[in-house]
């Protein structure tokens, strides 16, 4: 029995002692009928640092499909017939429709996508000008993911309004070249440390599910927490037709719950996000990610739809949890 050890890890985070890899590895190895003692202990840590609340998300896909890069869990790229299809950078007005109908759902988040090898300066324009006009008149913060960023751009976006960039490492250093090759680790990474020295926060996480080994998951979330993100999402794959994974088996709701533990222990007082893929690896079990996680997104992810917003929100209140409010709009 590992219950003592469940524990222990509980107390070691509280106490603000780092996680150990093999004690990592131990939390995705527990056994299903430990599951309830595992997500007791992480909620322990969730709730000394974000209490009940969960914090809502909504995703603006601003620039649909035509990627240049080969992510293989992609459809947004251009290099396979997934059926997504293209659509060109939305204008100032339908970034800040998008907006109004976050802040109506009571998100703290807006999250504005490009799907790109990183934003143009025409581009950047675009989502400059319309962060600038949301923050006149909405009380969300902003957050952005474009890329790879070069010199200058974070600034710019920090300048607009912008609070928090994404740039997810997908997973491992040592695997990343299983799922990537148009681009290194290393440049995601740098692009992190380029938002992060703007003065941007960092939301950065990874796919579980993606043939990765449990190490793999383990060493993504000990990369994060030396990289001090304030933000991890953790999504579930989601297997996109016409994609290299598109053939991918879901990760049981098992596996999703002690991933998530993982990442909680691992990174006790950050942003834990429950992203894509939940409701399908989830499914049943949705409401338990609550208790390791503290944040989510709602009504849809870039190119596929969620449960919806209303569901979402009836699950929260059904598990006990309540829609954390926004603080501040900086």
């Amino acid at each position: 029995m590992h219950g003592t050890l469940w524990s222990d890890l509980a107390d070691n985070a509280l106490a603000g002692h780092p996680l150990l890899a093999g004690d990592a590895i131990e939390v995705l190895r527990a056994p299903d009928a430990e599951l309830l003692d595992l997500l007791h202990q992480a909620f322990r840590v969730r709730q000394h640092y974000h209490g009940r609340g969960v914090r809502i998300h909504v995703l603006q896909n601003a620039k649909l499909g035509a990627c240049p890069e080969d992510c293989g869990f992609c459809s947004q790229s251009s290099r396979y017939d997934s059926g997504v299809g293209r659509q060109k950078l939305q204008t100032v007005d339908e970034i800040v429709a998008g907006a109004r109908e976050a802040a109506a759902l009571g998100a703290v988040k807006y999250c504005i996508v490009t799907a790109t090898r990183g934003p143009s300066e025409r581009d950047l324009d675009t989502i400059c000008d319309a962060v600038t006009q949301i923050k006149s008149e909405c009380n969300i913060n902003i957050c952005t993911s474009l890329g790879l960023l070069k010199d200058g751009q974070a600034e710019r976006l920090k300048a607009a309004g912008v609070t928090r960039f994404n740039h997810n490492l997908e997973s491992s250093r040592e695997y990343f070249g299983e799922v990537v090759s148009t681009h290194s680790w290393d440049d995601r990474v740098e692009t992190v440390k380029r938002a992060k020295a703007a003065g941007l926060e960092a939301c950065c996480g990874g796919i579980m599910g993606m043939g990765e080994s449990l190490e793999d998951r383990v060493n993504l979330a000990l990369s994060l927490r030396d990289l001090e993100v304030e933000s991890i999402p953790v999504n579930f794959l989601d297997p996109r037709p016409g994609t290299p994974m598109g053939d991918n088996e879901r990760m049981t709701p098992a596996e999703c719950l002690k991933t998530l533990a993982m990442f909680r222990f691992a990174n006790p007082s950050r942003d834990i996000r429950i992203a894509g893929g939940r409701e399908v690896n989830l499914r049943s079990m949705q409401a338990l990610a609550l208790y390791p996680a503290n944040s989510l997104f709602v009504d849809g992810y870039l190119t596929t739809p969620g449960a919806g917003a209303e569901h979402d929100m009836q699950m929260i209140r059904d598990a006990g949890f309540e829609v954390a409010e926004i603080v501040a709009a900086v």
